[in-house]
């Protein structure tokens, strides 16, 4: 992915790799003159309602099951304050900072609609936790969609809690002062406004997206590999028999595994050894097909929610002709039933993966030495390494089950329908680790078989990417310590860059 040295957001719509190039990689966001124009139009409608005294939700009233409360005066802003402070009650382990930085950004490009009301010097908070790597601590767990994750980036704007700040776990207040920043100070809707949306579930589901499209693709480059170290029968992915199943996925895989596989000596000398192969073999561009044919369903689905706005209540109109409109854009179904969905489909990537490295490493089937290692019995080899695996696999079956139909009641009965998009985006990220797990396990298993093969000619990508492995994991003679090689496999698969410049062919999209 090429990533700019700075992310604006102005008129054209965001995209979700903008997010991750903030998040991830520590681009610079900033806001155009028009983007600003929104903010400031909206809190001038919100001035309006202040000084009217007409009755607005979250604006002058209280949340959730009190908002039949009416505020006035100095409980405005005390109810901002009041609403960080009371939301901000995540348990669990924090998330990591980028998963943090995802959910600010996303939080930004929603208010930049210009139909949330809050003041300009929050949002500018908001960019100096950015662009100064300011992270707060959030707890990960307690989230029904929203409220709590971003109530405790609130709370840090306040200069209040724990924060991440140059390598460390410090106090919020210290990092302010070392980088010359003041607290937040809040106005009437601030607090609702920081709590409310989709920006959570959104923020942290760009980056899923990311980890997902890169393991598609590895995904290709290693199944091939494991296909040629079976002598799978290449007919299986001829383009006239792939192109009567026109799913767009299937195409793209199909047209992958034959380019690695492209010169392959193992793969012309196994011409009609057997008269077809396990469905895990043969099935590679309908399974990894499949998956990526939801992935572009999830981004899209993903990327509309980033550009929508998904406050309540949302501001229409101007200062001079308003509306106020109490609805349920804040609720992230569309989310949550994308991350399930992505979550499915990582379950399955791995779920085939690992029934191909079964077969590698089982003499009966493989025609290779048992579990790929020279005098077995007294070297056990690969053996437990697929323990390892399925281990993984039934872990993301679970995970795999949707967040999304689950639900419970809220708010005093107000809030009686929730996505679970955060949990659903979470556990979304969980599944993509292990998954990364199971795809650098079947990588060294498919690099050591090749060590039994080497006497003929690879195919041209596969042979890439079994030297590329060894160039850091040396072949496997007899048993060690392999917790290592599993590691320093998975960091190849994480490498952000490595897919696409090793294979720049195939995988423009990872540049």
């Amino acid at each position: 992915m090429l990533l700019a040295e700075n992310v604006v957001i102005a008129d054209a719509r965001m995209r979700w790799q903008d997010v991750v190039a903030v998040a991830r990689f520590g681009a610079k966001l900033e806001l155009s003159a028009q983007a600003w124009a929104r903010i400031d139009n909206a809190q001038a409608i919100v001035q309006c309602i202040v000084e009217s005294g007409e009755r607005a939700y979250g604006v002058n009233t209280g949340l959730g099951a009190l908002c039949n409360v009416s505020l006035q005066g100095e409980q405005l802003s005390q109810l901002s304050r009041n609403t960080l402070l009371s939301h901000a009650c995540g348990v669990g382990k924090p998330l990591t900072d980028e998963q943090t930085r995802a959910i600010i950004c996303a939080a930004i490009i929603n208010f930049c609609q210009g139909k949330s009301g809050l003041h300009r010097q929050v949002v500018e908070g908001l960019l100096a936790l950015l662009n100064r790597g300011i992270t707060p601590q959030v707890p990960s767990q307690g989230s029904v969609g929203y409220l709590t994750h971003m109530a405790h980036i609130g709370v840090g704007l306040l200069g209040i809690g724990p924060v991440s700040y140059r390598g460390e776990i410090v106090e919020a207040a210290r990092a302010f002062a070392a980088e010359g920043l003041q607290p937040v100070q809040l106005g009437a809707k601030d607090g609702l406004c920081l709590v409310n949306g989709t920006p959570c579930m959104t923020g942290l589901s760009c980056l899923a997206l990311d980890d997902a499209w890169r393991l598609t693709g590895w995904a290709d480059v290693i199944g091939a590999m494991s296909f040629e170290a079976l002598r799978g029968q290449i007919d299986a992915f001829d383009p006239a028999i792939i192109s009567l199943k026109p799913h767009p996925g299937m195409q793209v895989v199909a047209h992958n595994l034959r380019t690695l596989l492209a010169e392959s000596e193992v793969i012309a000398s196994s011409r009609g050894i057997r008269t077809q192969d396990a469905l895990s073999i043969r099935s590679i561009p309908q399974v990894h097909g499949a998956s990526r044919d939801q992935l572009a369903h999830a981004a899209r689905q993903i990327e509309i929610e980033l550009n929508s706005a998904t406050d309540n209540p949302l501001l229409l109109g101007t200062p001079a002709d308003f509306r106020v409109m109490s609805q349920a854009n804040p609720h992230g179904q569309s989310v949550a039933m994308a991350a399930d969905v992505l979550a499915i489909t990582v379950a399955e990537i791995g779920a085939i993966a690992e029934r191909r490295l079964d077969r590698m490493i089982n003499p009966l089937v493989s025609g290779l030495p048992a579990f790929l290692v020279s005098q077995p019995g007294v070297n056990s080899g690969m053996m437990i390494v697929q323990y390892v695996a399925a281990s993984l696999c039934a872990e993301n079956r679970q995970l795999a089950q949707p967040a999304v139909v689950d639900n419970y009641v809220t708010s005093g009965l107000q809030e009686d329908h929730l996505s679970m998009g955060t949990n659903a985006s979470l556990k979304l990220h969980r599944a993509l680790e292990n998954c990364t797990q199971i795809l650098a396990i079947e990588y060294l298993l498919a690099a050591q078989a090749f060590e039994f093969l080497k006497e003929q000619r690879f195919g041209v990508g596969t042979d890439t990417a079994w030297r590329l492995l060894r160039e850091h994991i040396p072949p496997y003679d007899q048993d060690r310590w392999l917790a290592p090689d599993i590691a320093a496999s998975a960091a190849l698969l994480k490498d952000p860059a490595l897919l696409g410049r090793t294979f720049p062919e195939l995988f423009q999209e990872f540049l």
